[in-house]
């Protein structure tokens, strides 16, 4: 009943689109592998992969979809989502993997074209691909990136619905401090300095993007991986462009990352395509769904609460069978050092490259190490009482801490939550963390007028990599909340 009492309210709001949120929990692979950009070759720069264990070099949508197995929830869902790796680049020159909280997770929104608000969305086809961002982009253009986006309605009195605008707005770099009001998704474009990032995000990073949602009807591909496909006017929702008018669902990323780990220390954070401020980051999605599945999810999985355990097509994996999935590494990868303390430089020997004119792309180097590469582990989320279930369906974890915040399940929660603004300034200063890490996150995802929260729980666990203690924190996503925002 309290459920439906929040659900009543979100209604009130208006109209939900329907969305579902793929939990990932498990990284299939890390590695220098992209066979959109590098196929069957070594890639220039190290990926976190999750899905299909199918992937590889030169992986095929056969490949993909006849796999024993995905890092990601449904097990329907062969698909392959991968995205840069984040590395810390200590004062001394050395570089150290940033790890992931809690894995990955890629939202399918069903929002419709304007023009057609009751149009048809069309499942992904087979063997369809597409790449969202430039890896090369070293500079924003369409204004100041430190400036607040000008509202929606209007970007196109201004001259900012080009593709290259659009694209340039579908990232997001959302600083986390779950003791403040959240920030917007996608309302920061560039990712902040480490002196920033100390100050201001205490449980880290979310890095978001949106891929484009409109289709050319034909094409699965095309030679830059994007031409097929185009943005609506608004990125994540709005008109589809002329010839671009066949509707997809809009694959949107997120993944945090513990930069808080490295508060203190002094030194600076890349991603693995030797990119500083975050203009480059992109992302990539190879289909392996079975399409005449993926079309039936796409007409019936139409719950607005985007849990994955409201659609019954979809048969759910548990979170420990997600993280036992694992793809094959490639012979000339397989002692590749690309987590823990890495070296002298990123994997791949990839140059720093700092912009404004864009990066070059360096051809592929050798592997960096024979050092054996740890395995990152993870521990089971502990099952409430019925009662302790939350709209998300998400597990909540009951904490010991007596400085832990505490979660609520009750209606009256949801409603005061959706009174808070979706986008406030950072927080000017936060406590120093205790290096336990026991702290319940909360995550933000908007859509719109949709905001979606989720509580995360952190521990610390310790891997000896030769003689590198290599601290490797476990993530377990507890609360996903539904709700009703006004404003980005």
């Amino acid at each position: 009943m309290k459920t439906n009492t929040a659900l009543a309210v979100l209604a009130a709001l208006g109209g939900a689109h329907a969305f579902w949120r793929m939990e990932c929990h498990g990284q299939v692979g890390l590695a220098r592998i992209d066979p959109l950009v590098n196929p069957d070759e070594v890639g220039q720069h190290v990926h976190a992969i999750h899905g299909s264990s199918g992937f590889s070099m030169k992986a095929t949508y056969d490949d993909l979809i006849n796999a024993d197995c995905t890092s990601c929830a449904v097990r329907q869902d062969k698909s392959v989502y991968w995205a840069p790796a984040l590395y810390f680049q200590h004062a001394n020159g050395t570089f150290q993997y940033v790890e992931q909280a809690g894995g990955m997770l890629a939202y399918y929104f069903l929002n419709p074209d304007r023009n057609d608000p009751n149009g048809k969305i069309t499942a992904f086809p087979r063997d369809f691909r597409m790449i969202a961002g430039d890896s090369l982009r070293r500079n924003y253009s369409v204004g100041d990136p430190k400036a607040v986006d000008p509202e929606k309605s209007l970007w196109a009195s201004l001259g900012q619905t080009s593709q290259l605008d659009l694209e340039q707005r579908a990232l997001g770099f959302n600083c986390l401090n779950y003791k403040k009001d959240p920030e917007g998704s996608l309302f920061r474009h560039y990712l902040p300095d480490k002196e920033y990032l100390d100050a201001n995000c205490h449980d880290g990073i979310r890095i978001e993007i949106m891929f484009p949602s409109c289709w050319n009807g034909k094409d699965v591909d095309s030679p830059d991986h994007k031409s097929h496909v185009a943005y609506p006017d608004l990125t994540m929702d709005g008109f589809c462009p002329k010839g671009f008018e066949t509707r997809l669902p809009g694959l949107f990323y997120e993944t945090i990352w513990q930069t808080n780990a490295f508060a203190g220390t002094p030194g600076r954070f890349v991603l693995s395509n030797g990119d500083v401020h975050g203009f480059g980051y992109h992302a990539d999605f190879m289909m392996g769904w079975d399409v005449d599945f993926l079309q039936q999810a796409v007409n019936t999985c139409t719950n607005s609460s985007g849990r994955i355990s409201d659609c019954p097509i979809f048969d759910i994996q548990s979170p420990d069978e997600e993280r036992s999935c694992q793809m094959q590494q490639p012979r000339v990868l397989a002692n590749e050092l690309v987590a823990g303390l890495v070296g002298d430089t990123l994997p791949g020997g990839v140059p720093i490259q700092d912009g404004p004119g864009p990066a070059t792309m360096k051809n592929p180097g050798p592997a960096t190490s024979s050092v054996e590469v740890p395995t990152v582990t993870y521990a089971p989320g502990v099952k409430p009482t019925d009662t302790a279930y939350l709209p998300g369906q998400v597990l909540h974890e009951p904490s010991s801490s007596t400085s832990t915040p505490t979660s609520t399940s009750s209606a009256e929660a949801e409603m005061n939550a959706l009174a808070q603004p979706a986008t406030t300034p950072a927080p000017t200063s936060l406590p120093v963390d205790d290096g336990k890490y026991s702290v319940v996150r909360t995550e933000y995802i908007t859509d719109g007028n949709v905001v979606n929260m989720i509580v995360v729980k952190e521990a610390v666990e310790y891997v000896t990599v030769t003689t590198t203690t290599v601290m490797a924190p476990k993530a377990r996503r507890h609360l996903h909340r539904h709700g009703r925002r006004h404003h980005h």
